[in-house]
């Protein structure tokens, strides 16, 4: 039997679990993996310009198909670039593994050129973080973050000397199986059975959802059929629940929308399901509340619970629902549902009249005309800050699309490099990278990414020469906003330049043509619209004495732009209120 490398043998693991491309930059401690990798055909390596750019690009991997995916970084400045990344993908539970070279073994602890700790570095955005200091770890350390990342769903990170990872590994050393599925968990019968009792007591029950409902839409929609109960989500919920909804009553949280505040607040059961909704202030403080969590450090970690529910919400709903009795009142649900047309309706005047012919671009346009424009099963990638808004607002869910962004970490910069692993994932489907100027400028380097591996990525860039969001909690907070500009800059030029198709728009009458001509590019292309900086005013009875940063009032008031389409499922659902 040949003999292989650490480095070899650790290229082979990682193909074993499923990885198919890692993600980085190449440099000296890292050669021996990256020349494995170039032996190895079940391994691709991609060549990136920024490691930050590796981790986001590694983490929408994983979050599109909930496998496990990677990247590396040379020892030193190579892999601390990571770190913003890997929390990101940690936070948004993305099974990562990180490769962090590291300097000459025998030189650790001198101070020698480039050395970190980068075992002691990312303890705090990974749930397994070890040091290889000799090839009989191998293959257990491997092995053990590979099961970290999958099993507990976050990051996992080797630190792997270059010295250690051009040694012959050990031969004869026992290969684990490996777990690549998570299983399901159901709650006790006790649990069970408290959850239905509570739910039969309440007259008026309201749900919301996070994340945690993917793949079980069909439970909380007999769930809420059976309870007539109104159905509300955080941001991460939106694509998982939102359509086919017939009890849809909006989003609640900083970029909230329609009634689902005001169903949470006014019924008599609250049940959180999938969700780790960070916002305290906008959870009722009166009512009774449930929550349902696989994560059970989560449960009741956000508001006090009058109980806690342990398990997968799809299990979960489908042993509780043929236990609770059906409710014949639809009257708080129906209520919930109007109250939720009228405030989308009151939202959208300001922003949809007459929109399509004045200057600068209304950002709320762009989006309503990206939104039916792209494809039915495109994958959005969402800059933090005001892109958050317009998707939260505009993009329309139907069960295939799939939108992701920063949405726990909050980072800038994220919706590029995201849509790099998204296009690399499937190199036909539509991927749509939603940037401000802002988060785009920061690791604009890797727009080249795109030019050099032919990916058909669409960057539609809402260009407002500011930090639009920053503004926004200056004046939220009565400040006025200092150190927000940007000088204007012609981002389709430099496109242009780096040899894909640039596009700008500085009329909304362009908008349209300006999108499809990009979808129907055979190759990366950005489209610069030059949008309005003041899209969004502030009422003046908000003041900094009635919110901190975007607490209640901000959420309801400052951010009440339009939200597109859903005012059309708001009225599709109000058809199914007896005698309207």
């Amino acid at each position: 039997m040949a003999r292989r490398t650490v480095a070899e043998q650790y290229v082979d693991l990682v193909a074993r679990a499923g990885v198919r491309r890692m993600y980085g930059v190449v440099g000296d401690s890292l050669n021996p993996v990256v020349d494995a990798i170039r032996r190895n055909s079940a391994v691709e390596w991609v060549q990136v310009r920024h490691e930050e750019a590796a981790a986001f690009a590694a983490s929408a991997e994983a979050q599109l198909t909930g496998r496990l995916a990677a990247c590396a970084g040379s020892c030193g400045p190579g892999n601390l670039h990571l770190i913003n990344g890997l929390f990101d993908a940690h936070r948004s539970m993305a099974p990562v593994l990180a490769l962090a070279a590291q300097i000459p073994s025998s030189q650790i602890g001198t101070g020698y050129f480039q050395e970190t700790h980068p075992d002691r570095l990312f303890e705090e955005c990974s749930h397994y973080s070890e040091l290889i200091s000799t090839p009989e770890q191998m293959p257990r350390v491997v092995e053990t973050a590979i099961q970290h990342a999958v099993g507990r769903r976050g990051v996992s990170v080797v630190s792997l000397p270059g010295d250690i990872a051009g040694k012959d590994a050990p031969q004869g050393a026992a290969e684990l199986a490996l777990v690549h599925e998570r299983p399901t968990i159901r709650p006790g019968e006790a649990e069970i059975a408290r959850l239905a009792e509570l739910i039969d007591e309440a007259g008026k029950v309201t749900l919301f959802c996070g994340r945690g409902v993917a793949g079980a839409h069909r439970e909380v929609m007999d769930l809420a059929q059976k309870v007539k109960a109104p159905v509300g989500h955080a941001l991460r919920g939106k694509e998982h629940i939102q359509y086919d909804n017939p009890y849809d009553v909006g989003m609640s949280g900083l970029l909230g929308y329609g009634a689902a505040y005001d169903a949470m607040h006014e019924c008599d059961l609250l049940i959180l399901l999938g969700t780790d909704f960070p916002y305290s202030d906008f959870l009722p403080k009166d009512v009774r509340i449930v929550q349902v969590d696989l994560q059970p450090e989560r449960l009741g970690r956000r508001a006090q619970l009058d109980l806690a529910v342990w398990g997968d919400v799809g299990e979960t709903l489908r042993h509780l629902t043929p236990r609770i009795r059906e409710k014949s009142s639809r009257v708080f649900l129906d209520k919930m549902l109007k109250k939720h047309l009228t405030a989308l309706e009151g939202a959208v005047g300001a922003y949809t009249h007459n929109v399509d012919k004045r200057t600068p671009i209304h950002p709320e346009y762009v989006a309503s005309v990206l939104d039916e424009e792209a494809a039915d099963d495109a994958v959005f990638t969402v800059d933090t800050g005001m892109c958050n808004v317009w998707a939260a607002r505009y993009l329309t869910p139907n069960g295939r699309r799939r939108v992701i962004g920063s949405f726990v970490h909050g980072s800038m910069a994220n919706a590029l490099p995201q849509a790099i692993g998204a296009q690399f994932l499937d190199p036909e489907r539509q991927v749509v990278s939603m940037s401000g100027d802002g988060g785009f400028s920061m690791l604009m380097g890797d727009f080249l990414t795109l030019v050099h591996y032919g990916l058909p990525v669409k960057v539609v860039l809402f260009n407002n020469s500011s930090l639009g969001m920053v503004d926004l909690e200056m004046m939220v907070d009565g400040l006025q906003p200092h150190g927000t500009l940007y000088p204007h800059t012609d981002y389709a030029a430099i496109a242009t330049g780096a040899g894909a198709l640039g596009v700008r728009v500085e009329k909304p009458g362009d908008v349209r043509g300006a999108l499809r001509e990009a979808f129907a590019h055979d190759g990366p292309a950005l489209v610069d619209m030059v949008t309005d900086p003041n899209a969004l005013s502030i009422p003046p009875k908000i003041t900094s004495g009635q919110i901190t940063g975007f607490a209640l009032s901000a959420s309801r008031m400052v951010l009440n732009g339009g939200v597109g389409r859903m005012v059309q499922l708001a009225r599709s659902n109000l058809r199914n209120i007896p005698g309207l």
